[in-house]
């Protein structure tokens, strides 16, 4: 009947708005949870990339510094790194260095030349090498190289009598390109920001 209708009808618009209010608010509960567990810390837009970003250089810093020690082996130190405070609270390594002897063996040239050979490979080891990691392989080789004169020059001394001016003068000769070399690749070394000595050399990979 009209009568009837009419409350039925009104009722039915109160409870309306009510049921929308209450799905409005359970399907807002259900995402909180989500929210809160992907970012438990509530932490700001920016915050998040700052971290994500972070996270990022220290996965890259440990893996270039691992790869260095890991070639390097024997002539390899221990690694050290630097830490930066996320927003998050935790450590994150953002630099890194490995030290790596580079002096020649004494007495040994064959040595020397396999032991750079070494070096040289740890500091190109990384996938992106630092151009101080390109600066210690510089170095290596320039080692390397005057440790083949040396051997060379021993190889000829003891098949050419050591009494021979000719195989004296070359020697000479040798001796003197080589001390040059070192002469040069030690200014370079040292505009570059890392020591050279001849005996107690150590570089840092970065």
């Amino acid at each position: 009947m009209p009568g009837e209708t009419s409350p039925g009808g009104e009722g039915a618009a109160v409870r309306a708005p009510e049921q929308a209010s209450e799905d409005k608010s359970a399907g807002s509960s259900s995402e909180n949870p989500r929210q809160e567990k992907e970012n438990p810390q509530g932490l700001t837009e920016s915050e998040l990339k700052e971290l994500t970003e972070l996270k990022a250089r220290d996965r890259e810093v440990r893996a270039h510094e691992a790869a260095h020690q890991a070639v390097g082996g024997q002539h390899a130190g221990a690694i050290s790194y630097s830490y930066e405070r996320g927003p998050d609270g935790a450590q994150y390594a953002v630099g890194g260095e490995v030290p790596i002897d580079v002096s020649p063996v004494a007495g040994g040239p064959q040595a020397t030349i396999e032991k750079m050979r070494v070096v040289r490979a740890a500091a190109m080891a990384p996938a992106q090498p630092s151009s101080q990691d390109r600066a210690v392989a510089a170095q290596a080789m320039q080692t390397m190289l005057q440790a083949q004169v040396e051997l060379a020059s021993g190889d000829k001394e003891s098949s050419i009598d050591g009494g021979a001016d000719g195989a004296g003068q070359a020697r000479n000769a040798q001796d003197t390109s080589s001390r040059q070399a070192t002469e040069a690749y030690q200014s370079v070394s040292t505009l570059q920001g890392y020591g050279f000595d001849s005996d107690t050399a150590t570089s840092i990979f970065v």
